[in-house]
């Protein structure tokens, strides 16, 4: 089969084989003498395994390690072990619902309702002011929280903690005003690459590190959302700093 139609088959789009293939998460096949990769049902099924790897919340090399036990094993065996991603996966769809149904049956729901308390009460701290930017960023940072592991959270709350510190929730509110003030201006705009370079000092060592290992491809629906919601400016601003932290790192 073409690459297409194995992207059809496994439930993913062509990009994402040819992103697999690099990473080395899925073997290129044998090419036909027109060019064309020659894919078989294997194939499908490790791409497919790939992605409910993934889905799932495996890191990279997890997944690395995971192939390799495959290697020598029949196709049976395989659709056995995805079989078993597959009940995992419905497992923590039902964990996850079981959260929801416990956040729709607070009387009084609201934004910080979903953030755990801990979570809750630094970014309360972080985003008081009124900056409109604040609240942004404090919506987004509630939602990783939420839709985070118990001990994931737990690590979203410590990165966050120092930014709670005194002194550094006073900055903090500064670069918050800053950002409020590039809503209407270029991404030319000289105070762009000055505000990027003072973001970038102010996050602590950890955060940057976490940061920089978890960056999402360009144009990852979350980010393409996220900027929708930012002037050109500000996120300009962000592109900036991230090459910022990369150039320090």
């Amino acid at each position: 089969m073409r690459i297409g139609e194995l992207a059809a088959l496994a439930g993913v789009s062509t990009r994402t084989v040819r992103h697999y293939h690099h990473l080395g998460l899925l073997p290129e096949p044998v090419r036909l003498p027109n060019g064309y990769r020659a894919y078989r049902l294997r194939d499908a099924v490790l791409l497919a395994r790939v992605r409910r790897l993934a889905e799932v919340g495996l890191s990279l090399d997890e997944i690395r390690d995971v192939l390799a036990d495959d290697q020598g094993k029949d196709l049976r065996e395989v659709l056995v072990e995805l079989d078993a991603d597959l009940a995992r996966q419905q497992e923590e769809i039902g964990v996850r619902r079981a959260r929801l149904a416990g956040l729709l049956a607070e009387p009084d729901l609201s934004g910080d309702a979903v953030a755990s308390p801990e979570l809750a009460a630094v970014l309360h701290d972080l985003s008081a002011g009124g900056s409109r930017f604040a609240e942004m960023d404090r919506q987004m940072l509630t939602l990783m929280g939420t839709v985070a592991e118990a001990d994931e959270q737990e690590r979203v709350v410590e990165l966050l903690r120092p930014l709670a510190e005194p002194g550094m929730v006073e900055r903090g509110h500064v670069l918050y005003e800053r950002l409020d003030e590039l809503t209407d201006a270029e991404p030319g705009d000289p105070r762009v690459a000055e505000l990027a370079t003072d973001l970038a000092d102010h996050l602590p060592e950890e955060m940057v590190k976490e940061l920089l290992g978890n960056l999402p491809e360009e144009g990852a629906p979350w980010m393409a959302a996220m900027y929708e919601d930012l002037s050109p400016a500000q996120a300009e601003v962000f592109r900036l700093m991230v090459a910022v932290l990369k150039e320090k790192m």
